[in-house]
């Protein structure tokens, strides 16, 4: 198992080049798209529809409004908003699995597995075929599904949003369900409603094959567009790095705002990707020296002792070559920067080198320099 985890921490250390090299890329990128929609967008009255804007990136803010009506037919639900959300929720059993792994001298493991059955809600029907234990049985199919309305035109002012940017307007609110929403008997079975939510199948307590039926509203409400003018629509704007920028923020926000709110979000997702990056990498290199632990745990003991160090030595081969894989990686897409953040990456590998030479070499229980 140890040398299948080798090969398999093989991939995952090259893997993690990949994910390291490539998000530095789309981090530059993406700064650059940034910079540059803010240099030019342009901020337009939502009250007409200026034909010398076409093509252009614009800023528009107001109330994006809508006089459809949505509607659930089967728990006749009826409101005029920009989406409407049907969440129909199963109670079932949930397997949850725990392991526990313990050594033995010699080198042999045991490894001591304990399933625990709770009921949840769960929008998807749970398959209790693949249950360790039986007596826990779900249905295998749900009355009714999860279902979402959306309309057809919404506007700020004089302009309609496309479907992708009404699908984006996501500021629901709880619809609370009455008597009226209930179904007919005959097709429910029995029902009840507590807290604004419909409960089908049992009277009073809940039950395994229950279901729970919520919903949720859109109302009318304030929006911010960053898009690029397509007659009295929008569609992204393709900037010179081949990136397009269509931004939509909820309430009335200034161009300035949403454009360092974006940028704060890519410099968020780019740490986020590197620290992923660097955890992949340990792990990859952790499997591949694993065999050394495994061949120790002859004595459990010295196993767990070399398991430790080689996960020390794991994690600063992953710290410095992640360094180095960024610092390459600015040289193609951040020159000035790169040599920087080499010289830092090469200062802490010669930290850890002069750190090891220092250490003394023991013999016998004796210090070599003694």
């Amino acid at each position: 198992q140890s040398l299948g985890g080798t090969l398999f921490g093989l991939l995952l250390f090259l893997i993690a080049f990949v994910i390291l090299f490539i998000n530095e890329g789309r981090a530059v990128n993406t700064h650059k798209m940034l910079q540059e929609g803010a240099g030019m967008v342009v901020a337009v009255d939502n009250a007409r529809v200026d034909p010398a804007n076409e093509g252009q990136l614009i800023h528009v803010s107001g109330r994006a409004d809508t006089k459809d009506s949505l509607n659930d037919p089967v728990f006749k639900v009826g409101v005029t908003a920009i989406q409407l959300k049907r969440t129909v929720e199963m109670l079932q059993w949930q397997e949850n699995k725990s392991s526990t792994t313990t050594k033995n001298l010699g080198g042999s493991t045991e490894t001591e597995t304990t399933y625990r059955y709770k009921k949840a809600w769960s929008e998807r029907p749970i398959d209790s075929s693949q249950f360790h234990e039986s007596g826990y049985q779900n249905p295998e199919v749900m009355a009714f599904e999860s279902m979402t309305w959306q309309a057809n035109t919404v506007t700020v002012g004089a302009f309609h949003l496309t479907h992708h940017q009404i699908s984006r307007i996501n500021k629901f609110e709880k619809f609370p369900l009455t008597d009226k929403n209930k179904l007919k008997k005959k097709i429910a079975g029995k029902s009840r409603i507590e807290d604004g939510q419909l409960y089908l199948g049992s009277k009073a307590h809940n039950e395994v094959g229950d279901l729970r039926v919520q919903m949720q509203v859109v109302y009318p409400t304030d929006v911010s567009i960053i898009s690029a003018q397509a007659g009295n629509s929008f569609k992204p704007y393709q900037t010179k790095v081949g990136k397009n920028i269509s931004m939509l923020s909820m309430g009335i926000k200034p161009a300035t705002d949403m454009f360092a709110s974006a940028e704060a979000a890519n410099q968020t997702l780019t740490w986020m990707l590197r620290g992923v990056g660097l955890l992949v990498m340990f792990f990859g290199l952790k499997l591949m020296v694993k065999i050394f632990s495994v061949l120790a745990d002859v004595v459990p003991l010295f196993g767990n002792i070399i398991g430790g160090g080689t996960s020390i030595i794991a994690f600063l081969v992953a710290l410095v070559l992640s360094l180095i894989t960024i610092s390459v990686a600015w040289m193609f897409y951040r020159p000035l920067l790169s040599g920087g953040l080499l010289a830092v990456s090469l200062l802490v590998f010669w930290l850890i080198q002069s750190r090891a030479k220092k250490v003394p070499a023991v013999v016998d229980g004796v210090p070599a320099s003694t």
